[in-house]
């Protein structure tokens, strides 16, 4: 399998860890970056640098994409680069969104894509940089189950827990609830913290003994190591970005989300001062 040649645009802080263990595993990376400088995630590693994204997708079987949201995917596939990915990508070839976005566009995606012969896989991943570092990402994924046995041996260069969830859209779907379930976390410990505050308790001691007890979350116990001060405000913009995404898929799929709506962009909103407060 590592004689695939694989593709990756997005190397921010989880993608360029990623793109590492992709090319340190021995598989033939190429790589495009709109930034110079975004190059130096993956120094020392052996990749390919192409000049365009219609030039990489042309030399790859499987193209990995770590950007922000669809509307990037959209943008490059239909890019004034040129051409974009989509004059590049081969029928046969598979392209993989490793970003969180909309399960209905990922449905989307596909379908539109299938008419050129290309497979879309949704692969979402958890675990942040620190997990992209240690190569211990979850990687969710939705689409079709035989391209995704033939791309496993890539997400596995850099998870410990790779599963296909179902069809199209699936994969998003699966990162959307674990998203959900994160903020809503992060609401309680910032409802907790609060009352800790009011009653006077000393809240970085408080934090110390609650990380290491049962009333602990992996969202608490970042705080102060993989999230920061200086790291926080970026998190919560992603993270209103992300419960947004989960409205819209859960109103999509006939719902209300609304009560989980609010109560996880509640803890979207206090990540900041929670970070603030805990701070050592």
């Amino acid at each position: 399998m590592t004689t695939l040649k694989v593709g990756f645009i997005g190397l921010g802080d989880q993608g360029g860890p990623m793109a590492q263990a992709i090319a340190e595993s021995g598989f033939d990376l190429h790589i495009w970056a709109r930034r110079p400088q975004s190059l130096e995630a993956i120094a020392g590693a052996p990749h390919i640098v192409e000049k365009t994204v219609q030039t990489l997708a042309e030399n790859c079987d499987v193209v990995c994409l770590c950007l922000t949201d669809d509307k990037d995917i959209v943008s490059l596939l239909n890019s004034g680069l040129r051409c974009g990915l989509r004059c590049g990508l081969k029928a046969g070839a598979v392209l993989v969104n490793h970003g969180t976005g909309d399960p209905r566009e990922s449905r989307r995606l596909a379908a539109e894509l299938q008419q050129q012969g290309i497979t879309y896989l949704d692969a979402p991943v958890s675990g942040g940089r620190p997990g992209a570092q240690a190569r211990t990402l979850t990687t969710m994924v939705g689409g079709e189950s035989q391209a995704f046995s033939q791309i496993r041996p890539v997400f596995e260069t850099f998870s410990r827990k790779v599963s296909l969830l179902g069809p199209s859209g699936a994969g998003q779907m699966a990162k959307l609830l674990n998203n959900a379930l994160t903020m809503s976390n992060l609401k309680n410990a910032v409802d907790v913290f609060s009352l800790g505050e009011s009653i006077g308790m000393d809240l970085v001691q408080l934090h110390e003994v609650i990380t290491v007890s049962s009333g602990s979350s992996t969202v608490l116990r970042a705080i102060n190591n993989e999230i920061t001060a200086d790291i926080a405000p970026h998190l919560q913009g992603l993270m209103r970005k992300d419960i947004q995404h989960f409205a819209d898929a859960i109103l999509d799929a006939g719902l209300n989300p609304q009560d989980m709506h609010d109560r996880c962009l509640a803890g979207a909103d206090g990540l900041v001062e929670l970070v603030g407060q805990l701070a050592v």
